[in-house]
Formats: structure tokens, C-alpha cells, sequence
């Protein structure tokens, strides 16, 4: 086990969006110090799976950083959606409909009048001599 495995536990056992920490909680759950420049250093906390390996270990249990605060030493843990596995985007048996079709329905409003086979700008395909 490395030595941020365990604050990929904890925060895959966490049942909320956004999980806020302070940089001493996350030293408490991993059982270490976090290295001695790290809390300094905003860049550090990015979320460039090439950053450092406990970048690796939040980002594999499904979280990302964000509002990262080095002066009161602060970090929040925000899960990241999930795409939805292949299996999922493949047609649906009953009626050949995509699972997300209507998943836009009721966002956008047209009103009244609108035609929407006109152009935008109404200069469009205008032919000057």
C-alpha cells in the first residue's frame, strides 16, 4: 500500500459531492506528513495526473481539487461526474432510442413567432454590387 492509498479510501467512502479538508485531516488519514513543500505550493494540488502521486490517488478514486487555499492550508475534494460506460451509449433494445434522447428536453425556450429556418443575421446571403 503507498503511502496515499489511504486518503483514496477515504475519500471513495465519502457519500457527499464536495468533501472540504484541511491539509492536517489529509495528513491524519494518510498517517504522514504531507512533503514539506507541498502545502506552499498551489501547483502541487493541481490536478495534472503527472503532478505527483497523490495527484494519481484523488484523481483515481474519482475526485479532483478545487479551491485550493495554501495560507489557511485548505483544500476541497469535489467528485468528479462520471461519463457514462460504453455499454450505456449503445442504442436501447426497446425502440432503437439512444438513452440520452430527450435528456436537453424543457432547457431551451423558442418563442412565439421565432422561425428557425432564418438566418441569424439578416445581412446573410445578401449579393452586393
Amino acid at each position: 500500500m503507498g503511502k496515499y492509498d489511504r486518503l483514496g479510501e477515504f475519500l471513495k467512502s465519502q457519500r457527499t459531492r464536495e468533501v472540504p479538508m484541511s491539509f492536517a485531516e489529509i495528513e491524519r488519514v494518510i498517517g504522514d506528513k504531507l512533503p514539506p513543500n507541498s502545502p506552499q505550493y498551489p501547483a502541487w494540488w493541481s490536478n495534472n495526473p503527472t503532478n505527483n502521486v497523490m495527484t494519481k490517488v484523488w484523481l483515481a478514486a474519482g475526485f479532483r481539487t478545487e479551491q485550493v487555499d495554501t495560507k489557511a492550508r485548505k483544500v476541497v475534494f469535489r467528485r468528479i461526474e462520471q461519463k457514462l460506460p460504453e455499454a450505456h451509449l449503445s442504442r436501447a433494445k426497446k425502440g432503437g432510442r439512444h438513452p440520452l434522447f430527450g435528456a436537453l428536453k424543457g432547457l431551451i425556450h423558442v418563442p412565439p413567432g421565432v422561425d428557425l429556418t432564418e438566418p441569424a443575421d439578416p445581412e446573410w446571403g445578401k449579393v452586393y454590387e
